[in-house]
């Protein structure tokens, strides 16, 4: 179903024989890493989650007026919705960058 992302979409048929553990020689570290990758996507995935539901919350907050009078967004709504997301997505970007940089100032010494 997420193949891509969570590593699952095998084309394997259904009445196919399960595929065998690997418990023997390493195989306890594959399944541990393959573990791992599942908690990192998943982890990536809540990130994104909540990045976006703060982008709309904020957004919808300063551009869209309490009272809907029209089923589309105005031409000021859709230009400062444009904006909004553009001006998170900077700030996002340059935090990242900040803390990236302190995060390798305090690893060096």
């Amino acid at each position: 179903m997420f193949g891509g992302i969570l590593g699952g979409g095998s084309s394997a048929p259904q009445n196919a024989p399960a595929p065998q553990t690997g418990y023997g020689i390493g195989g306890a570290a594959a399944q541990q890493n393959q573990s791992s990758q599942l908690a990192a996507a998943e982890q990536e995935m809540d990130m994104i989650s909540d990045l976006y539901n703060r982008l709309t919350e904020a957004c919808h907050k300063k551009c869209i007026i309490n009272k809907y009078p029209d089923g589309e967004l105005t031409k000021g709504e859709s230009v400062c919705i444009d904006r909004c997301v553009s001006k998170f997505f900077q700030v996002n970007k340059e935090v990242g960058e900040v803390l990236q940089k302190i995060s390798e100032a305090n690893q060096r010494r």
